[in-house]
């Protein structure tokens, strides 16, 4: 038995998708721990390309049970679009391979319009998709859970007592209209009667495959600098993404994971507004973003990009206790006749090995780079790390030197055959 937990080291789209698809064929349970519909996890199977929400990204594997975990804020209406979509591509989605907690929270319509009408001013970068609304109602004691949703006495019982403090807040402070009551009652009761067969107490479930000695993979969202308690606040999501979530978002003791994994695209992106140390405004960040085809799954937004952050890497493993490090998008650095790494910041003449909590400090601080000799070749088509360049090899090593973290995986396309495994992390 083994348990894995999966988690992004930057700033989120780091590949976690691809690698989670991956793991699958050694796992027997896969969970998404965080996070909403603001997540997008992109696979590449065959000729087929399949971007999920909601769903964990073991789904595409046969008789894989996929557990969408207490620790999401889920919208109905994408899950099941989510749901049709797959069925409708040929994948099985039953009772028998996707379960849902009844303690997840939902995404109410009122959470989207708050959303966009605080985006409109707050400027945050937020998706709009109602995530941090929901995750406020959740910490505040009024939001409404999956138990809530397949109950539709309960559901209108819950809706009835929140609904005209909300109405009044959308209308009297946002200056927006409010949703109609009945209508949405009506729309997420119907939902609620599509979604019972899947709600259930994923935690009891969850330990029981535990007990049973089965392999268990852990899915989050997003990244570790987007983390709500230890990213770049308030540029961030709304829930936690480092590896301690997932023992919450999951219902699981500390004592049931066996290693973290730690997913680091080869240079660095971003997605929307904050601090991005390594961010290159040039020739060359265009020329990542054209190569890694660098735009949002969930919103098609372009990313900024910029060279690899070795003091984000580092706070990264820290906070998660990273145990491997599983580095993608490699193959989009072929034809760099140099790569840069960023080693520290620099500020008023101190070095600052670690990410500052103070956002005034990033816009004067220099990067102390280290410079590396690149390589011409394609290598989307090797299969094992011997084969990889001589400059390809050394840029590895010198992550795993400077990290001291061992890369078990190396990503060098989109799609499945295109990895490199070097260590067996169910073994």
């Amino acid at each position: 038995m083994s348990n894995v937990v999966v988690v992004g080291t930057q700033w989120g789209d780091e590949g976690k998708g691809k690698v989670v698809d991956l793991l699958t064929e050694r796992s027997d349970l896969v969970i998404r721990f965080q996070g909403g519909k603001n997540a997008g996890h992109t696979l590449v199977v065959g000729d087929k390309k399949v971007i999920l929400h909601l769903i964990p990204s073991g789904i595409l594997h046969k008789d894989k049970l996929c557990v969408i975990g207490s620790g999401l804020v889920i919208d109905p209406e994408t899950l099941l679009e989510e749901i049709a979509a797959l069925r409708e591509k040929g994948y099985a989605v039953t009772t028998d391979t996707v379960a849902i907690s009844d303690r997840a929270h939902v995404i109410m319509p009122y959470h989207k319009m708050i959303d966009h009408a605080r985006e409109a001013t707050q400027k945050i970068g937020t998706t709009g998709r109602g995530i941090g609304p929901a995750y406020e109602d959740k910490a505040h004691r009024t939001g409404i859970r999956m138990i809530d949703l397949v109950n539709p006495d309960l559901l209108r019982k819950k809706i009835d007592a929140l609904f005209d403090e909300k109405q009044e807040y959308l209308t009297c402070i946002l200056k927006v209209k409010a949703p109609d009551k009945e209508e949405m009652i009506e729309k997420f009761q119907a939902m609620g009667e599509k979604l019972r067969p899947f709600v259930t107490d994923t935690s009891v479930l969850v330990h029981r495959f535990i007990s049973q000695g089965k392999n268990l993979l852990f899915e989050g969202a997003q990244g570790a600098n987007l983390d709500m308690d230890h990213g770049t606040y308030p540029y961030v999501t709304s829930s936690n993404t480092i590896a301690g979530q997932a023992c919450v978002g999951a219902g699981v003791g500390p004592t049931m994971i066996d290693s973290v994994l730690g997913i680091c695209k080869a240079y660095t992106t971003r997605v929307g507004g904050g601090p991005f140390p390594t961010e290159l405004g040039d020739e060359v960040g265009e020329k990542l973003r054209a190569f890694g085809g660098e735009y949002g799954a969930t919103t098609g937004r372009p990313r900024r990009c910029g060279w690899l952050d070795l003091v984000g890497l580092r706070n990264s493993i820290r906070l998660s206790g990273i145990s491997h490090l599983a580095i993608t998008k490699l193959d989009v650095l072929s034809g760099f006749e140099t790569i840069k790494v960023a080693t520290a910041y620099r500020s008023g003449g101190s070095l600052i090995e670690s990410m500052p909590a103070d956002l005034e400090m990033y816009p004067g601080m220099e990067m102390v780079y280290d410079e590396l000799p690149g390589w011409e070749e394609n290598i989307s088509s090797v299969r094992s790390f011997d084969e990889l360049p001589a400059g390809c090899k050394a840029y590895i090593s010198y992550i795993e030197e400077n990290l001291g973290v061992k890369a078990a995986i190396v990503s060098v396309g989109p799609k499945r055959e295109e990895t490199i495994i070097r260590e067996d992390l169910f073994g």
